[in-house]
């Protein structure tokens, strides 16, 4: 048997991805700050681990990855937990940025850290950071969260190369927009969103995540046609038409 632990597992991409390792004979351990739906997938996934945890509480994460692993290993960790909120910059408070970057980016540090080293007792240990299509360009509406994606973007990067000399691989999943609450519940709705349309449900980034642990893939894995249509685009077009591409997309 094989081992994953998923943050925010209880809602959205993480709920669908416990559901297809669960279907698929994992041991799945699902985390999530939202107590209610957390019991209620574990009642869902017979024999899931669960755990109510906050990514941002470093010791909390380090003792939810050791009890985790005490029941047979870690194999597979998904980065998952994060937030958005989209509107203007200055629109947004101060704290909300900052709690953005601290589940996103300093939240994802915390579990890789916590996961380390029962990752390295597994013969096929993953890392797998949850990053988005916004991490290839700063997007208009989305300035913190795109800056967090940015930074789980680098994380990886580093991360691929120093834990991959110990047999650790580490890569993300780059969607572009996910038909999630997270999306379809916001107060403010980004222009481009309704330009770029949201042609993807959790279950593809499930799907993603799933070819991921299981195959010897890119470092960086986007998802849906239009999103690796632009970043061909991205590589052979002068630089500056990802820039005028997203003034327009974002009017």
């Amino acid at each position: 048997m094989r081992y994953i632990f998923i943050t925010g597992g209880a809602s959205g991409i993480g709920l669908a991805t416990a559901r297809l390792f669960h279907k698929n004979g994992w041991q799945v351990g699902i985390t999530d700050v939202n107590e209610t739906a957390l019991r209620a997938t574990a009642a869902e996934l017979e024999g899931c681990w669960y755990r109510p945890l906050d990514v941002t509480d470093d010791l909390a994460c380090q003792h939810a990855a050791r009890d985790f692993a005490s029941a047979g290993g870690l194999d597979v960790l998904f980065n998952c937990a994060g937030i958005l909120q989209m509107g203007q910059f200055e629109n947004i408070s101060a704290a909300r940025h900052k709690a953005i970057i601290d589940i996103n980016v300093t939240g994802l540090m915390n579990m890789s850290l916590a996961a380390y080293p029962f990752l390295l007792e597994s013969r096929n240990a993953v890392v797998i950071n949850m990053s988005s299509a916004s991490a290839m360009y700063g997007t208009p509406h989305f300035a913190s969260y795109s800056a967090s994606k940015f930074a789980v973007r680098a994380l990886t990067e580093a991360l691929d190369v120093e834990w991959g000399r110990q047999g650790i691989r580490v890569v993300d999943v780059m969607p572009p927009f996910v038909n999630t609450p997270m999306v379809n519940d916001a107060d403010f709705r980004a222009p481009i969103i309704d330009r770029m349309g949201v042609n993807l449900n959790a279950e593809d980034i499930a799907a993603t995540v799933w070819h991921a642990a299981n195959h010897n893939t890119a470092v960086h894995n986007p998802v849906g046609g239009a999103f690796k249509a632009l970043l061909v685009g991205n590589k052979l077009l002068p630089g500056g038409t990802t820039r005028r591409l997203m003034r327009f997309l974002s009017r």
